[in-house]
């Protein structure tokens, strides 16, 4: 093949000063010139070549500042091909267009390295003719130049035939075959063996790049090099790092909880749904963990030590866990750990006991040193048993029984411990259902005077009217209530069936109060008042002749507060009873405040008498002191009665008298009441 002129010249730069050798460009008929890429700016060129530009004259040419209006794609273009000037002395053909005076000119161009006196890499440009090719190509071929997207011809057997400049930025310069592209040789193999099933393939690799790893979407095809008829294969590939990144983000914040990097009840399902699969005996072990009081931490020291608290309850834990164990926040103060492998019940004993040990060291906080407890619920099974809701169930029953049993201690799943909490979720069901259909009723028990053996009151003592299980007692369903929530409707429902009660004894003439419970939850809630003054304004309220019963804890907290509400519920013509005396911490500097009407006696103090005789007759001595009336719960013997009429007592209520009874059995047993004084 024929050589230029101009790569004549270049052939003969060895021997040539470049002074000689810019004369020699001079004199040549096709354009020519001399490029500084570093500089971006022309360093000689020929008249020709200041034609082909729109150039006065030399001069003109090279006082340009070319790279003023150069695309960063342009740039780089440059720089890839000095760094190949470089390394491997190499020419390019290629089609260039121009805008002079911001018109374009579409030029075929060689391209080769120049050494310049101060050694850099320059580039020789001869223009060998002004191209006529249509629009499409023209414009296809800045697309190439421009594109982000990765465009590469491989041989089959051998480096690649042809790199765009996207390509290039990738690969970076040298004959690399399509093997290179590949951080992973698995996915490289993967690739060529469904381009020699199917023609084509695509997937998401890891490549390294000037820049580091990335990720691409890369798509392969088997074709034919155009220019040799070998077989090749054409790739493209998009850089998707970022939106791989922020998918695995997403992902990992799908199955993560944020707070302390956990993993959450979903993703913990998923894995262990997965290592089923395995489908081989292996023994499991799922704690369910609760950190104790965890509520009065934040009410205490705040949310912010709170969190702080979760996150080292993780960090511990993981800390003592094995590679294959998993440790998930299912949310609040809960925490699940799934250990695997498991030899013995005594390795998971001694596992969960170094667990809670470490976990139960004390948490600091800035200054703020918080002790922790934490009770553990665990269930033991091989992995091929039980599904993960079993498996969860059981762990969560056995907590249950920790935190019933007294909290901060560790307790196994038992068979037992199931049928008690299938029991209990049964009750749960049915009071729901029953909470609807109001199928609760209200038992009275006789609240008689000392002196005239009158029955001056009757406590109201809720029962359950259960369609398979008959009545059941409140020691049956109030915990559960309570636990549950349930506990301020039914409290609600008690108010309305005894309110009525007292009206419809107060509109017959009869002289009996009611009493009625509240409960710690039902007092707290903000709905009282307005029920209480509801209740209060029903035609024929009986004022001062309904009697609602709180305890001694209902009066721990902001006092100011407890005695305004207290005046309110006194002022709607409530008597306020303080039940179950003497077992809890009354300040008693503070019960002066309160607008007490009654005080009960524990019942535990009556059952001890006479030895407990001391502090009851000290109870008498301050209910006369603050003028309430004092009542004896549990009175159940004649030598209790005895007692407690000789020291001034003023009511009485027990068996000794009467039990508790269904609303249509009272007025008979009022009656025998009042008899048996007689006598």
């Amino acid at each position: 093949m024929s050589q230029s002129p101009a790569t004549q010249i270049v052939n003969e730069m060895i021997v040539v000063p470049q002074g000689d050798t810019f004369s020699l460009v001079r004199r040549l008929d096709a354009p020519v010139w001399l490029f500084d890429i570093d500089n971006a700016e022309i360093v000689c060129a020929n008249s020709a070549a200041c034609k082909l530009w729109k150039a006065v004259d030399e001069d003109d040419l090279r006082a340009r500042n070319l790279g003023a209006d150069m695309s960063d794609t342009v740039k780089n273009r440059l720089k890839q091909h000095q760094s190949d000037f470089i390394s491997d002395a190499a020419r390019f053909h290629e089609m260039w267009t121009f805008y002079p005076n911001g018109e374009p000119s579409n030029v075929m161009v060689i391209l080769s390295g120049f050494t310049l006196e101060d050694g850099r890499m320059a580039m020789l440009c001869e223009a060998i003719g002004v191209t006529d090719e249509q629009p499409e190509n023209i414009r296809s071929a800045e697309a190439l130049l421009y594109t982000d997207v990765m465009i590469a011809l491989f041989s089959t057997l051998g480096p690649a035939l042809y790199m765009n400049p996207a390509a290039r930025n990738t690969l970076g310069s040298g004959q690399r075959d399509l093997s290179a592209l590949f951080i992973n040789s698995a996915d490289y193999y993967a690739m060529v063996s469904r381009l020699d099933s199917a023609g084509e393939d695509r997937q998401v690799v890891e490549v390294m790049t000037p820049a580091g790893r990335r990720w691409y979407d890369v798509t392969a095809k088997t074709c034919t090099d155009a220019v040799t008829g070998q077989a090749a294969v054409l790739v493209t590939a998009i850089d998707v790092s970022e939106l791989k990144n922020a998918r695995d983000r997403a992902r990992f914040l799908a199955d993560r909880d944020q707070l302390t990097g956990c993993f959450n009840r979903s993703a913990l399902q998923s894995i262990y749904i997965e290592r089923q699969k395995k489908m081989r005996p292996e023994n499991c072990a799922v704690i369910y963990c609760d950190i104790d009081r965890f509520k009065q931490i934040n009410d205490q020291y705040g949310h912010e030590v709170g969190d702080t608290v979760l996150k080292q309850f993780a960090a511990r834990a993981r800390h003592n866990l094995r590679t294959n164990d998993v440790i998930a926040r299912l949310g609040g103060d809960e925490f699940v750990i799934m250990l695997t492998n498991i030899n013995s019940d005594d390795e998971i004993a001694q596992r969960a006991q170094q667990l809670r040990a470490a976990i139960a060291l004390p948490i600091m906080h800035d200054s703020t040193r918080i002790s922790v407890e934490v009770s553990m619920g665990i269930s033991i099974f091989d992995l091929q048993d039980l599904s993960f809701s079993k498996a969860m169930r059981q762990s969560d029953v056995a907590l249950y029984t920790s935190k019933q049993r007294g909290r901060d201690r560790i307790t196994f799943y038992t068979d037992e411990m199931g049928e008690a909490a299938t029991m209990r979720d049964m009750i749960e069901n049915d009071l729901k259902i029953a909470l609807k259909e109001d199928s609760f009723e209200l038992h009275y028990q006789p609240r008689v005077d000392v002196q005239t053996g009158t029955v001056v009151s009757a406590e109201g003592l809720v029962r359950w009217n259960h369609p398979r299980l008959g009545t059941v007692m409140p020691d049956q369903f109030i915990p559960i209530c309570e636990e549950t929530g349930m506990i301020e409707e039914l409290g609600r429902l008690v108010l309305k069936i005894g309110c009525a009660q007292a009206i419809a004894w107060h509109e017959a003439g009869l002289d009996i109060e009611v009493s009625l419970n509240l409960s710690p939850r039902q007092f707290a809630d903000d709905s009282l008042l307005p029920l209480l003054s509801d209740l209060s304004s029903t035609p024929g309220f009986p004022h001062g002749r309904i009697e609602l019963e709180i305890t001694e804890s209902m009066l721990t907290g902001d006092q100011d507060l407890i005695a305004e509400k207290l005046q309110l519920i006194d002022k709607m013509g409530f008597r306020i009873a303080l039940d179950d005396f003497g077992t809890g911490y009354s300040n008693l500097s503070h019960i002066s405040r309160f607008p007490l009407k009654c005080i009960k006696i524990d019942r535990s103090f009556i059952a001890r008498l006479p030895d407990s005789g001391p502090i009851v007759s000290l109870i008498l001595t301050l209910a006369r002191e603050v003028e309430a009336t004092v009542v004896a719960e549990g009175v159940e013997t004649a030598e209790h009665l005895a007692w407690l009429t000789k020291n001034g007592c003023e009511q009485i209520q027990g068996y000794y008298m009467s039990k508790p009874m269904p609303l249509k059995k009272f007025p008979s047993a009022v009656a025998k009441i009042h008899k048996n004084h007689r006598k």
